[in-house]
């Protein structure tokens, strides 16, 4: 069966970018002038995905908005001639069909995964986190698919991590069965570095048999007090096999201040139409940081 649906949780509060999100989602927090959470539908689409389900939250219309037609502005870019740009606009909507699910409690992820069972059914999925941009030749998620499709079961997308950094995800451990496939035999959520098995930490990229949501009923509350995803996968890793994928992909987690910094440096520096000038001004800057570094001694 080929995966058509995506799951995409963005019903977190963002209080980490707080007070910019007192009124907006932060998943609609601009990379140069393309929303985060743009990217990540962007991402899906590539890798052959058409619908797109979001488990969303209060105050989060603007993202519903956001992959809506917007005929009033339409219709001013076309009175203008602005033709490129309502190009742009209308595609948004075009990208694929959209399903918005409300998960009405902040119970954690595992929790925000089964509220979209109805949408979902009896199918395999993917989900894609709200927070992890990832920048590849091949889509992060299509990464996945591909090893979804020789195995048929769920894939898991990983990226090493420095050893104090495992207490911070999802860890796993199994062992190679392919270039960057392991079929996984441990899941922990954020571990200590002594407990964790690999520094093999989970990467917000996820192909998921319907097998997890009986598995989401069983798992109770974990760390924080929230259904967590991980402890679910390591219930659904006994009763089926779940593989795990390193991904070939640089990844930003915009969830937190210096990973949205560092996409929004790099993502302007890919851009043509701001690369030169960017990066002279980036330049200028950090000579002017050296000499005032060293006055400083």
């Amino acid at each position: 069966m080929r995966i058509k649906k995506a799951v995409i949780p963005v019903a977190g509060l963002g209080t980490r970018f707080l007070p910019a999100t007192k009124a907006q989602p932060k998943e609609m927090l601009p990379l140069v002038d393309k929303p985060v959470i743009q990217y990540i539908v962007e991402e899906a689409v590539a890798a052959g995905i058409e619908q797109i389900i979001f488990v969303t939250g209060r105050h989060k219309r603007a993202i519903e908005d956001h992959f809506d037609r917007n005929l009033e502005l339409e219709r001013n870019l076309e009175e203008k001639g602005k033709r490129e740009l309502l190009e742009t606009v209308r595609k948004i909507s075009d990208l694929a069909d959209f399903i918005y699910i409300r998960q009405k409690e902040p119970l954690g992820l595992g929790h925000a995964i089964l509220t979209a069972e109805p949408a979902v059914g009896d199918e395999p999925f993917a989900v894609l986190l709200g927070d992890d941009v990832m920048v590849s030749e091949t889509p992060a998620i299509g990464q996945l698919l591909e090893v979804y499709n020789r195995f048929k079961c769920s894939v898991i997308g990983l990226q090493k991590v420095p050893e104090e950094d495992v207490g911070k995800y999802g860890i796993v451990g199994g062992k190679e069965v392919d270039r960057n496939v392991l079929k996984l035999d441990e899941l922990v959520e954020k571990p200590s570095v002594e407990e964790a098995p690999s520094n093999l930490a989970i990467a917000g990229r996820y192909v998921l048999t319907p097998g997890i949501f009986d598995a989401l009923r069983e798992t109770p509350p974990g760390r924080g007090g929230e259904i967590q995803l991980t402890d679910a996968l390591q219930i659904l890793n006994n009763r089926e096999v779940i593989y795990g994928r390193i991904l070939e992909a640089a990844r930003y987690d915009t969830g937190n201040k210096l990973g949205f910094l560092q996409a929004t440096v790099d993502f302007a520096l890919m851009r043509e139409d701001l690369r030169e000038p960017f990066l002279e001004f980036l330049k200028k800057r950090l000579k002017e940081e050296m000499r005032n570094g060293g006055d400083d001694k």
